[in-house]
C-alpha cells in the first residue's frame, strides 16, 4: 500500500507547523537581537530549515567567524540528517524521481522524518509534499514575525522573550538525560567544556565556531567510550 494523499500529508504536517512556529518565533527574536536584519533572519530559515544548525550559525555569522568554522559546525550538527535521509529513501515509492529526492532531503527534519517513517507501507511524493509544506512555512513565517517583533518591541521585552530559546533546549535535553546516563554524561561534559572555553584565558580566545565543534565531538566521544552500545542477540565479537 502506498500513502500518496496530499490532503493527508497536510493534515499530518499541521501539528509540526504549530510547534515550528513557536520555536522559530524565538529564533527570529534571537537572530535579530544578535545583529541580523529581519530579512537576513528570514533568509537563514528559508534556505536552511534546521533549528539547531541555525542557532549555532548566528553567533558565528555575527562574530565574523570563518567559513571553515561555519562549515564544520553545520556538518557536525546536521550530520544525522544524512543517515535519516538514507533511511527515509527506503520508504519512498519507486515512482518518485531522483531529482525530487533532493527537495525531500532538504525538508527532512527530525519531526517530518518521524511522521513519514511511521506510516504503514510506502509513501508517495504528493503525501510528502503535503507533509513538508506547512512545517516549512510555519518555520519561515515564525522567524519573520519573531524578527519583526524584535524590531518593534522594547529591548527589555525582547531580552525577556529570548529566554524561550534556552527553555526550549532544556525541554529537549532534560527528559532523555533523566532516563539515559550516557545522555546525561554527554550534556554535563559539553557544559563543562563550554565553561572552560568561556572562562579560561587561553581557551577563551578560540573562535566560537571551533568551540562548538570541539565541545560537541569531545562530549560525544566521552559518552561513547564510557557507555558503549552493547551487542544484542548474543553475538560475540571475534
Amino acid at each position: 500500500m502506498v500513502e500518496n494523499s496530499y490532503k493527508h500529508g497536510v493534515k499530518d504536517g499541521l501539528p509540526i507547523c504549530f510547534g515550528y512556529f513557536a520555536v522559530s518565533f524565538a529564533f527570529g527574536i534571537f537572530a535579530y537581537e544578535s545583529g541580523l536584519s529581519v530579512w537576513q533572519s528570514v533568509s537563514l530559515s528559508f534556505m536552511n530549515f534546521t533549528s539547531a544548525g541555525q542557532f549555532a550559525a548566528v553567533p558565528i555569522i555575527v562574530g565574523t567567524g570563518t567559513l571553515i568554522e561555519l562549515f564544520l559546525s553545520q556538518l557536525i550538527i546536521n550530520l544525522r540528517y544524512s543517515i535519516m535521509s538514507v533511511s527515509l529513501s527506503q520508504k519512498f515509492d519507486k515512482n518518485i524521481h531522483f531529482y525530487e529526492k533532493f527537495l525531500m532531503a532538504f525538508m527532512n527534519t527530525d519531526e517530518i522524518f518521524a511522521v513519514a517513517v511511521s506510516k504503514q507501507g510506502k509513501i508517495g511524493s504528493r503525501y510528502y509534499y503535503g507533509l513538508m509544506l506547512l512545517p516549512f512555512f510555519g518555520w519561515t513565517g515564525g522567524t519573520l514575525l519573531g524578527a519583526a517583533a524584535g524590531n518593534v518591541l522594547p529591548g527589555s521585552v525582547v531580552t525577556a522573550m529570548g529566554v524561550a530559546i534556552y527553555a526550549m533546549f532544556m525541554a529537549i535535553v532534560i527528559p532523555p538525560a533523566k532516563k539515559d546516563k550516557a545522555v546525561a554524561l554527554c550534556c554535563v561534559a559539553a557544559i563543562a567544556l563550554s565553561c572552560l572555553f568561556r572562562y579560561v584565558g587561553v581557551l577563551s580566545k578560540i573562535p566560537e565556531g571551533f568551540t562548538i565543534i570541539i565541545c560537541a565531538v569531545a562530549a560525544a566521544l566521552a559518552a561513547a567510550v564510557i557507555f558503549p552500545v552493547k551487542e544484542q542477540g548474543g553475538v560475540k565479537n571475534g
